[in-house]
C-alpha cells in the first residue's frame, strides 16, 4: 500500500504543479499579435502574430542576492490592464510626432510587477521592483525559444577566445547569415539580431530603458533553437590601458550582473514582429519605451559635420601643410561655411597624446581661437574626446568647453557594456546637457532609450560603417550590409556610419587605402544613403578639396535635413534592397540602394499630395558598373499615377529631392 501511494503522489504531484500554472493573454490594438505569460513554478513568455507562434514558451526570471528570484515559484497577487493611444512630440528623430498605441498588462507579484506590452508592431516586458534598500542582481534568465530552426542574420562579437573577452569589443561587425542550430556556441552576439519566420516575417529582439543595468548579448551553447541572454558581469577592478590609454580594461569580476536598489525599472525587453521586411526599417519600439525627456531640449540643433578623420586631414591645393594644426581646421571651417554646413569635428589627435587629459592641448591647436573663428562664420565645433579622458573629469571638461563655445563631443573607445559603463553614458549625456553640449557616442552599444531620454544623445556608431574601409580586405562586403543594417541595426535608432565618400568602387576595383579612402558601391549610393540611413548629426566624410571637385553632390549632401517630419518605408528586403522617403517641411526626400546585384525597382510616391511634384534626381550612370563615380543628375515632373521605375547599378543607389 505505502509503495502504491508513494507511486500515485508522483503523479499526483506533477499534475498539481501544472493545474497550478496560470495563463495571462495580451493582444495587441490590431488584434494580430498576441503575448501569453504563464505563471507556476516559473515564469514563461510567448509572442504569436496571425495565429503562427514566434517565439515558443521562454523562461524569463531574475536571481537575486540572498536567495531572492524573480519569477521563481511566485503568485500573481493583481492584475492591471490599461491601454493608450497618443501622439508624443520627437523633437530629434525620424519623425516629428510618434504615435504610441499599445495594450498593457501588468502581473503584479508580491515583490516586483511584470510589466507586459503588446503593439501592432511587436511585444516588449520587464521586470520591477518593489523591494525595499539595496540588492544585487546575480543574474538574469531571457530565452528566446524558437519553434523551428529558422534562419537569422548572427551580429557575433569579432573577439571569440572566451566570453570575458567578447565583453570587450567595439559592437561593429557584418552579419552571419544562418540557421539557429548553425551557430557557434562559443560566440556572443549583440543586439539587434534578426530572425525569418514563415510567411515573410521576421522578429527582432533588441532592448529599451537601458540606463543603469548591463546591456544584454544573446548566446545558442546548446546548438539548438533557443537563444539566451548574456550579460557581462559587473567589474570588480579596471586599469586604465588600450587605444591611446584611453580604455578602461577590466581585471577582474564580481559575482553578479548589477547592483539595484529599491523600485527599480529594469529594462525592456523587446520582440518586434514584421510582416514585410521594410516596416523594420521605420519600427518606433525602442525610442518609444525609453524613458521620456524631461525638460528643454530645443537648444539641440542637429545638422552635418566636415569631418577630418576618415580623409586623414588629406587637403590639396593650398598653401600649407595639412595635418592636425589650425591651418586645416581654418580651412574646413570655411568649407563648412560657404557649403551651410553646421559643424566641423576636430577627430583624434587636438589633445596630447597618451596623457588621457583633455585639458592638455597641443601646441598646433588653438582651440578659442578655432572657435570664435568658426562662430564668426556660423560653425560650431565639435570635439573628440576618448573614453578615459572623458571621465576622469567629466564636469570640469564640459564647463570649461562649453564656455568656449564648443557644442559637443564625440565620446570614443566605451567598448563595453557593463553596468558601469552603460551609466557613464547616462551620466555623460545628464553632464553634457547640463552645459548645453551634445554627445555623440562611438566605441559604443546600440542606441536603447537614452536619446529619448537625453535628446542630446544625438547620435551613435555601434555599426560597421564607412571607416571600415579604411583598412578592410575586399573579401568585405560593405555593400551587402548596408541593405541589411537598415531593417537591423537602424532598428534600435540612429547611427554615425559616416558616408560620404567621393572615391568610389566596383567590388573588382574596391581596395584599402587609408590616407584616400574609398567606398564599396557607385557614387548614388554614398548620396541615397543620407536619406535612406537614420542620423541627426552627419558626417561628411570626405575631404573639402574632393568635394570641391563634386560640386553638384556637394550641394545635395550640404541641403539634405538630417531629422524629420515624416518617413515612410517604400520596400525593402533584408540583404537585397531598400527605399525609404522621408519629409522635411514640404520637401520630400527619397533614397533606394540595392546588394550587388543591379535591380529596377519601382517606387510608388504615392504618400506625395495633390498637385504637380517635380524630381531632383541623382542615379547611377550607365557606366556605373564599371565607373563606380558614373552618375546623372537631372530633374523630371513626377508622374501622375506617382509610379517611379529607378534603375540601380550593381551596388547601386538612387535619389531625390522631390518640391513642388
Amino acid at each position: 500500500m505505502r509503495q502504491f501511494l508513494l507511486s500515485l503522489a508522483a503523479i499526483l504531484l506533477p499534475l498539481a504543479a501544472m493545474a497550478a500554472d496560470k495563463t495571462y493573454t495580451l493582444q495587441s490594438p490590431d488584434g494580430n499579435l498576441g503575448v501569453e505569460v504563464r505563471v507556476g513554478n516559473e515564469i514563461t513568455f510567448s509572442v504569436s502574430h496571425g495565429g503562427v507562434q514566434l517565439v515558443a514558451p521562454s523562461r524569463i526570471a531574475m536571481t537575486l542576492d540572498g536567495g531572492r528570484a524573480f519569477g521563481e515559484s511566485d503568485k500573481v497577487r493583481k492584475v492591471t490592464r490599461s491601454q493608450a493611444d497618443r501622439w508624443i512630440d520627437a523633437p530629434v528623430y525620424k519623425k516629428s510626432r510618434v504615435r504610441e498605441q499599445y495594450r498593457e498588462m501588468v502581473l503584479q507579484f508580491p515583490e516586483f510587477d511584470l510589466q507586459v506590452r503588446a503593439f501592432d508592431a511587436g511585444a516588449a516586458y520587464r521586470f520591477v521592483s518593489k523591494l525595499k534598500g539595496d540588492f544585487l542582481v546575480e543574474s538574469e534568465q531571457a530565452e528566446f525559444r524558437f519553434p523551428e530552426d529558422w534562419t537569422a542574420w548572427f551580429p557575433y562579437v569579432r573577439e571569440s577566445a572566451s566570453y570575458e573577452a567578447q565583453f570587450y569589443n567595439s559592437f561593429e561587425n557584418t552579419y552571419t547569415y544562418g540557421t539557429l542550430s548553425t551557430w557557434d556556441p562559443a560566440r556572443l552576439a549583440f543586439l539587434p539580431l534578426a530572425v525569418e519566420a514563415p510567411r515573410g516575417m521576421k522578429v527582432l529582439i533588441t532592448e529599451s530603458g537601458l540606463l543603469d543595468y548591463p546591456g544584454m548579448y544573446l548566446s545558442n551553447p546548446d546548438g539548438g533553437t533557443t537563444l539566451r541572454g548574456v550579460w557581462a558581469p559587473y567589474p570588480k577592478e579596471v586599469r586604465q590601458g588600450g587605444h591611446n590609454m584611453l580604455q578602461g580594461e577590466v581585471q577582474s569580476r564580481e559575482a553578479y550582473i548589477a547592483k539595484a536598489s529599491g523600485a527599480t525599472e529594469f529594462p525592456w525587453r523587446i520582440v518586434s514582429v514584421s510582416t514585410e521586411d521594410r516596416q523594420l526599417a521605420d519600427n518606433d519600439l525602442v525610442w518609444l519605451l525609453g524613458k521620456p525627456a524631461e525638460g528643454d531640449f530645443s537648444w539641440v540643433k542637429p545638422g552635418k559635420v566636415a569631418w577630418d578623420w576618415w580623409n586623414d586631414w588629406n587637403l590639396y591645393g593650398v598653401d600649407f601643410r595639412a595635418g592636425i594644426n589650425n591651418d586645416t581646421y581654418k580651412y574646413y571651417i570655411d568649407f563648412a561655411s560657404k557649403q551651410g554646413i553646421e559643424y566641423v569635428i576636430l577627430d583624434e589627435g587636438w589633445a596630447v597624446n597618451l596623457q588621457a587629459d583633455l585639458m592638455q592641448v597641443i601646441p598646433e591647436i588653438d582651440i578659442p581661437m578655432l572657435s570664435r573663428y568658426a562662430q564668426e562664420r556660423g560653425v560650431g565645433l565639435i570635439l573628440w574626446a576618448g573614453y578615459w579622458a572623458f571621465d576622469r573629469d567629466m564636469e570640469a571638461v564640459c564647463k570649461h568647453y562649453s564656455a568656449l563655445g564648443i557644442k559637443g563631443f564625440k565620446i570614443d573607445f566605451m567598448d563595453r557594456d557593463d553596468q558601469v559603463v552603460v551609466d557613464f553614458y547616462r551620466r555623460a549625456a545628464e553632464t553634457c546637457a547640463k552645459y548645453g553640449l551634445m554627445a555623440d557616442f562611438h566605441g559604443a552599444f546600440k542606441p536603447s532609450g537614452l536619446n529619448r531620454t537625453w535628446p542630446n544623445v544625438i547620435n551613435y556608431e555601434g555599426v560597421h560603417g564607412l571607416e571600415q574601409m579604411k583598412w578592410s580586405a575586399a573579401s568585405v562586403d560593405q555593400v551587402t550590409y548596408d541593405v541589411t543594417i537598415p531593417f537591423i541595426r537602424m532598428a534600435a535608432g540612429p547611427m554615425d556610419y559616416t558616408q560620404g565618400a567621393m572615391r568610389n568602387a566596383t567590388r573588382g576595383n574596391y581596395r584599402a587605402v587609408n590616407s584616400e579612402a574609398m567606398s564599396q558601391g557607385t557614387r548614388c549610393r554614398q548620396l541615397a544613403e543620407y536619406t535612406v540611413f537614420e542620423s541627426p548629426l552627419n558626417m561628411l566624410c570626405d575631404s573639402p578639396s574632393n568635394y570641391l571637385r563634386e560640386p553638384e553632390c556637394t550641394k545635395f549632401i550640404a541641403e539634405i535635413p538630417t531629422v524629420w517630419d515624416e518617413t515612410v518605408a517604400l520596400d525593402g528586403k533584408i540583404g537585397s534592397h531598400v527605399a525609404i522617403a522621408r519629409r522635411k517641411g514640404e520637401v520630400w526626400y527619397v533614397g533606394a540602394l540595392t546588394n550587388w546585384n543591379a535591380r529596377e525597382m519601382e517606387l510608388d510616391l504615392g504618400f506625395l499630395p495633390a498637385g504637380a511634384w517635380k524630381m531632383e534626381i541623382f542615379r547611377d550612370g550607365p557606366n556605373a558598373d564599371r565607373a563606380a563615380q558614373d552618375f546623372q543628375h537631372l530633374t523630371l515632373d513626377v508622374p501622375a499615377g506617382r509610379k517611379v521605375t529607378v534603375h540601380l547599378a550593381p551596388g547601386g543607389g538612387w535619389t531625390a529631392r522631390i518640391t513642388r
